[in-house]
């Protein structure tokens, strides 16, 4: 068909060019690598920030795993540690190292610990401060802690020649018996009467129900065709079943990724905490050595469960969205510069209470400045994946969870351990432990920090 118009003839030409080049056309597959390395601390070497006995024994390795997700967009790194905890300048350095090994940005990397307490912790910030008092080396080996993050962003930086294409994501969940329970038992009058501690053989701690808790191992996997590649796992609770006598462990939490490693060979298996601030295993476990594989198993088959449970959805470049919120955290109004630097500098005072000050001090001068802190989401087709900060409370996750009911919803908290324990707001004049004596974030906490999952989660 021809016009006797130039114009329209041009036109037609045109739309026929562009309809022909895009014919067929279709959006780029993802593909994906992972990663693993050794993180396991020497001997002599500081145990969850200090706090407990520092290493005397390997029992188990230690790792650092990940996975990285290419696309048509910049890489999105997601890697989870055998750590007790990474924060504020060690959590910057450990997503900056991996950002500029695998070509991203350090907007699109999230650096997750599982909190075994049996570990190290990372603050390069809070180091810096414990050394100029003339401290260094009490919260955590300085020198292994980097060898590490440096081993693990070359193994991020080597497994990226090995990448391998994804045609579907699977998304499954499974119940696990007899593992979480609420560490905050409330009394009739609304107050904690009870703390269940990660071990208990507190009776009345015992006899108590589970309370609120998220029963479920949340699973997302990565399949090429009908070849699994991936299992990611998340799951909110404490890992750790007994501690503190110097014995380097992934504990329970990593023994069921174990498990599921011998029963699936072929696949990789990442593991995240969910929001387990306020949640232990204390009312099915007495502190005993033979409880420990116990727990193991009941979790294990809690991930085989949801693994059986998966459900495939087709995927591509376009299915995928990452998203990164920057959120200043309210800080406690008892934390004051003033007070905070007198009791670092207190030469009379436990090396512990100095480390807890110079802690306490990195948060409030962060929040302060307002760098806050980085939230991010995952979207892959309809699943969702929250990363956030701290020891996050179980209530978050449920919350998150509700805001979107008809899709797969799961958390990895633990990310910047700055702030600590992060309670709802309730929470706050309840006393206890968490929020009655050791969180770093004021009450308001929980309308920010809803606000912004509200962000990561909106359409």
């Amino acid at each position: 068909m021809s016009f006797k118009n130039p114009l329209i003839n041009s036109i037609l030409s045109l739309a026929l060019i562009f309809f022909f080049s895009t014919e067929g056309f279709s959006a780029e597959p993802i593909r994906i690598s992972t990663f693993q390395a050794d993180v396991t601390p020497p001997i002599g070497a500081p145990l969850c920030g200090g706090a407990v006995k520092p290493v005397k024994e390997i029992i188990d390795p230690l790792s650092a795993r990940g996975i990285i997700i290419l696309s048509d967009q910049k890489p999105i790194v997601l890697c989870s540690v055998d750590w007790v905890g990474i924060g504020n300048g060690g959590h910057d350095e450990w997503r900056e190292s991996l950002a500029k090994a695998v070509g991203t940005t350090v907007d699109r990397v999230t650096v997750n610990v599982i909190h075994q307490h049996d570990a190290p912790s990372c603050d390069f910030a809070t180091e810096k401060i414990l050394a100029e008092v003339g401290i260094s080396g009490t919260m955590f080996d300085v020198k292994s802690c980097r060898e590490a993050m440096e081993r693990t962003a070359k193994a991020a930086k080597e497994c990226l020649k090995s990448a391998k294409p994804i045609t579907h994501i699977g998304t499954g969940v499974g119940k696990v018996e007899k593992v979480a329970s609420n560490r905050r038992v409330l009394g009739p009058d609304g107050k904690v009467k009870v703390i269940r501690w990660s071990s208990t053989k507190n009776k009345e701690a015992i006899d108590a129900p589970e309370g609120t808790v998220d029963s479920y191992v949340r699973l997302i996997s990565f399949w090429n065709q009908e070849t699994p590649l991936v299992s990611i796992t998340h799951y909110a609770t404490h890992p750790q079943s007994f501690y503190g006598q110097g014995g380097v462990t992934f504990d329970f939490v990593g023994m069921a990724r174990e498990i599921r490693e011998h029963e699936l060979p072929d696949v990789k298996h990442i593991h995240f905490n969910g929001a387990g601030g306020n949640v232990t295993a204390g009312k099915y476990n007495n502190g005993e050595p033979y409880v420990r594989p116990i727990l193991a198993k009941r979790l294990a088959l809690g991930m085989k469960k949801a693994w059986e449970s998966t459900k495939k959805q087709a995927v591509t470049s376009d299915d995928l969205e990452w998203r990164t919120v920057h959120t200043v955290l309210p800080v406690r109004e008892d934390l004051k510069e003033k007070i905070l630097v007198s009791r670092l500098h207190n030469e009379n005072a436990n090396i512990k209470s100095r480390v807890r000050a110079a802690r306490d001090l990195t948060f409030l001068r962060r929040m302060n400045s307002g760098k806050g802190i980085p939230l991010h989401s995952l979207r892959i087709g309809n699943a969702y994946t929250l990363y956030l900060p701290g020891e996050l409370f179980i209530e978050y996750q449920l919350a998150a969870m509700e805001m979107r009911p008809d899709d797969f919803v799961a958390c990895a908290a633990y990310s910047d351990y700055g702030p600590g324990y992060i309670g709802m707001e309730i929470s706050y004049t309840q006393g206890g432990y968490e929020t009655g004596k050791v969180s770093r974030t004021a009450p308001s906490v929980e309308k920010v920090l809803m606000s912004s999952i509200k962000k990561l989660l909106k359409d």
